[in-house]
């Protein structure tokens, strides 16, 4: 299959506008000889300093300095003490935002997706829809964790994006909903910051 990379433009544009458009996009990740790939089905954004959903809202810390860096840098935590979470910064230096990948449509190297989330094919025989639909299960599928932290996108051989050589997602195949797990954010949990392909049946929450 041939594949085109994102641009380094793409990942300095409007949070929300690239949280759209990375719907339907493609996320590559190498290790070894083996190319694990999916298509992005849900995103979720989270925007600048006074968002009480990000965790830049804390200011700049350690955890957080990656958010206020160059945009398309890999911006990994682990939550839980067990589940990591791959989020890609955007917009501009200092000022903090970045996208949480929250669901994958397998493509390549699905076998060893299973592997990675140690589920045996005899108990799934079929691609099961749930072995990429949340953030930690993707990043367990994609063998994503803190080492690739700060790994900058745009260049990576090991994480990267690529364009979905189907063409673009349609406006109407494009669902708003609220985000996950963020009860504790005031006004800012009703926000429609989280972006899912209709219909999909690999999406973490309608």
């Amino acid at each position: 299959m041939s594949i085109n990379r994102l641009p380094a433009k793409l990942f300095r544009a409007n949070t929300f506008a690239l949280a759209k458009a990375l719907l339907g996009q493609y996320l590559v990740r190498q290790t070894g000889k083996n190319v694990l790939m999916g298509k992005i089905v849900e995103t979720e954004a989270y925007y600048g300093p006074h968002d009480l959903a990000s965790h830049a809202s804390r200011g700049q810390t350690k955890r957080t300095k990656l958010m206020f860096d160059l945009p398309g840098l890999a911006y990994i935590y682990l939550i839980y003490g067990m589940y990591y979470c791959f989020n890609i910064t955007t917009e501009k230096k200092d000022f903090p935002a970045a996208i949480l990948i929250r669901a994958i449509e397998p493509i390549a190297g699905i076998k060893q997706m299973y592997k990675n989330r140690k589920i045996t094919l005899a108990k799934y025989p079929k691609l099961n829809t749930q072995i990429t639909n949340g953030p930690g299960k993707l990043c367990q599928a994609f063998k994503i964790d803190k080492k690739l932290n700060g790994e900058n996108l745009i260049i990576s051989k090991k994480l990267y994006l690529a364009k979905n050589p189907q063409g673009k997602i349609k406006p109407s195949q494009i669902v708003k909903a609220k985000r996950i797990g963020v009860d504790y954010a005031g006004k800012y949990k009703h926000k429609l910051w989280r972006y899912y392909l209709k219909n999909n049946q690999f999406i973490s929450h309608k």
